[in-house]
């Protein structure tokens, strides 16, 4: 059963740009501008208009768009939750501009360790990420741990948790890792490592998709019977300021907003992609945390169910909860 039958997520690339070279992520690699302020201004009202609430301004490095205090500062007057994620290298600079304005910031954290981190990163950054909790946390902000977890360090949460979020009073976001294009993730995680994630996701602020963990254990979307409600519950626009279709991942199309993003994507040819979510040869085991997200959240499955807890839990935690009621 349908609960949400309108676009709930922004994924709003404001640049494809980054200052980190990460091994198991490929958008830094890409060409981009940045978005300006006013097409952005133009989107976010239609954003509000086709029924959005949540709004991720992402990339690339987010940080890197000078205007993002902007960006956000419009969406917060339009009444949405704001998202940001960050490697936290230009955070120091700028927090006292975003202070206020994102209502969930992630700090990407890939291992307790400095030196493992810095060089899954590429960049050193771990000590950056160190001393923008410390920032934050003076200037009355409550970021979270965005922890990637893989085979190989999923051993590492209790450290995580237990060294860096609990002293911190921190949330610790457990991110399974997820395969797509061609880009080296090291593999599917074993069913030793999702146990694992499983049992951390139910420990005192930690947030863990439970969801997330049972799409893996059943391979994935299928695209005879689709879990994915990427393109109708989530919109993507790109730095060049298009609509992408079905996904950020597949974008099989683009198609330019042209400050019309609301008939845009109401119109015949855009439905008719949005009609294909999930069912195309693509799709067939995705396994995307950030479509999965909100396609467990609008449709009664077993999906739902097992992400229902988590969620609450999450929203509970951030005080999310009062904008979304």
């Amino acid at each position: 059963m349908r609960l949400v039958r309108h676009p709930v997520l922004c994924n709003y690339y404001v640049t494809y740009r980054c200052n980190a070279s990460c091994s198991f992520c490929d958008i830094w690699e890409r060409p981009s501008p940045y978005v300006t302020l006013d097409n952005a201004r133009a989107n976010l009202r239609d954003l509000r208009r086709l029924g959005v609430r949540v709004i991720d301004f992402t990339g690339g490095e987010p940080l890197l768009h000078r205007q993002l205090p902007e960006l956000l500062s419009e969406a917060k007057q339009l009444g949405l939750i704001t998202t940001v994620t960050t490697n936290a290298l230009l955070y120091p600079k700028q927090a006292e501009r975003l202070r206020g304005l994102v209502d969930m910031l992630h700090f990407s954290l890939d291992s307790p360790v400095a030196e493992e981190h810095d060089r899954s990163r590429g960049v050193r950054s771990f000590d950056k990420v160190m001393e923008s909790i410390d920032i934050a946390r003076q200037l009355g902000e409550r970021p979270d741990i965005l922890f990637t977890v893989f085979d190989h360090n999923v051993h590492q949460i209790r450290a995580m948790y237990e060294d860096i979020c609990r002293p911190n009073d921190l949330v610790l976001i457990l991110n399974p890792v997820f395969e797509y294009n061609s880009v080296d993730t090291g593999g599917q995680l074993s069913d030793s490592a999702l146990r694992d994630m499983a049992w951390w996701g139910k420990q005192p602020n930690v947030y863990l998709n439970d969801g997330f963990i049972q799409l893996r254990r059943d391979g994935g979307n299928h695209i005879d019977k689709p879990v994915c409600r990427a393109a109708s519950t989530t919109i993507v626009i790109s730095p060049e300021n298009k609509l992408v279709l079905p996904c950020y991942h597949l974008g099989l199309s683009d198609h330019p907003i042209n400050n019309n993003l609301y008939t845009l994507y109401r119109s015949a040819d855009v439905q008719q992609l949005v009609a294909q979510e999930g069912r195309l040869p693509g799709c067939e085991g995705c396994a995307i945390n950030c479509y999965m997200q909100p396609s467990f959240a609008v449709d009664v499955t077993k999906y739902f169910w097992k992400a229902l807890p988590s969620t609450l839990k999450y929203n509970w935690i951030k005080g999310t909860w009062k904008q979304l009621v």
